[in-house]
């Protein structure tokens, strides 16, 4: 299909000044018209959509940590949870086998939310977005963060609530042992930071305990803590300046954890690893009270359930997304204004609590059940949507 060509006093993306927004190419009417500019439109929106959705990718933090899936329709998926399979220790001839009630197969559905995010704003000259690259790129890169720095709120948020659900019901796999609530204290010192190992320690054993492998596993703290995990065993004093033995420095006869103390790890997509947990820091672990990042199951109290950091596994909690990205943008001839629109559909689901540990501010030592956690975490009482159906 041939398009007009644009003449050297045209705009590169937008065919004149009063063009409408209807989206489709310059020139061509939605009834596929080419012979003037009644449908004339903007090329920009599926360019800028592209660069919005870059941007969303190169942000998001916790979407890749889980279980991920991208749904081109419908509204929900299914995942699989299985009974145990049984056994028969001796087999006699002629012997028949028979089922039991672990053998029943269910499925955890995990829907999409019923409304978009949506980050917006608005313009005084759309020109400039459309013409300048430095531009555009900059209102791409702010609408994405914003997207991403939401949708890891909302995963945070599971997954704390993962840490303290109850286990269900008719759940077929006998035997499973869910983790407690792992105290740390409320300081961010290196006794803080070694009850963060301590804990990564526990959690390994939990996992085994339950036959699962230690892989895909990471815990999130926030950049202060962090930083005190990462600077363990150096000197705070002169009286132990001469002892000086960095943990997480790259020392070989410390492990070899980390890397030498030349390299800043000042950025939130550093990580360290230990006991082949990977640890990592990020602003949005869930640790106020009331944050409204979604629909009202996705409001946690962190504060007061004194959420100070996740243990997990990828597999603790699933993540859905729609395919795409949404743009939209319209002009408004009474406030002289281009409101612009970039919008998403998400949803979040807990698959298996097990593989989840929250790290709370509780004093070292104290004993915090799961289900005392979730009563003050679970702002709505609805056990994040794991019930039996």
């Amino acid at each position: 299909m041939a398009y007009p060509d644009l003449t050297n006093t045209d705009m590169a993306y937008r065919i004149d000044n009063t063009a409408a927004t209807s989206g489709v190419n310059p020139g061509v009417a939605p009834d596929g018209d080419q012979s003037g500019i009644a449908g004339a439109g903007k090329l920009w929106l599926p360019i800028w959509s592209g660069e919005v959705l870059h941007a969303y990718d190169e942000y998001r933090m916790f979407e890749p940590m889980v279980t991920s899936k991208t749904i081109s329709s419908g509204r929900l998926m299914e995942f699989p949870i299985t009974g145990t399979v049984s056994l028969k220790p001796a087999w006699d001839a002629g012997e028949y086998l028979m089922g039991d009630n672990n053998s029943k197969a269910t499925t955890f559905s995990v829907e999409l939310d019923k409304r978009p995010m949506a980050a917006h704003f608005e313009l005084d000259n759309i020109d400039l977005m459309i013409t300048q690259w430095e531009y555009r790129q900059e209102l791409a890169r702010q609408a994405g963060q914003t997207l991403a720095n939401a949708r890891d709120k909302q995963i945070a948020a599971f997954l704390a609530g993962a840490a303290g659900v109850d286990k269900l019901i008719d759940d077929p796999r006998i035997g499973l042992s869910y983790a407690a609530p792992f105290a740390i204290g409320s300081g961010n010192t290196a006794d803080e930071a070694l009850a963060v190992l301590e804990g990564i320690e526990e959690f390994c054993v939990e996992l085994q305990e339950n036959d699962v492998p230690v892989q895909g596993c990471y815990c999130i703290v926030p950049p202060k803590l962090f930083q005190q995990i990462r600077r363990l065993g150096v000197a705070d004093g002169a009286d132990t300046a001469m002892n000086m033995q960095p943990m997480f420095g790259g020392v070989a006869a410390a492990g070899g954890l980390g890397a030498q103390f030349t390299q800043g790890m000042n950025s939130l997509s550093d990580r360290l690893t230990y006991m082949g947990v990977t640890i990592l820091k990020s602003n949005h672990i869930p640790v106020t009270d009331g944050e409204v990042v979604g629909q009202d199951r996705y409001t946690v109290n962190g504060l007061t359930a004194k959420v100070r950091g996740l243990i997990f596994c990828s597999e603790a909690v699933a993540s859905i997304r729609k395919t795409g990205l949404v743009v939209d943008t319209e002009d408004d001839i009474r406030r002289n204004t281009t409101f612009t629109v970039a919008s998403m559909f998400s949803g979040t689901g807990i698959l298996k609590p097990e593989l989840a540990k929250v790290l709370v501010g509780d004093a070292k030592g104290a004993v915090v059940s799961r289900s005392t956690y979730l009563g003050l975490l679970d702002t709505s009482a609805g056990q994040f949507g794991y019930v039996s159906a």
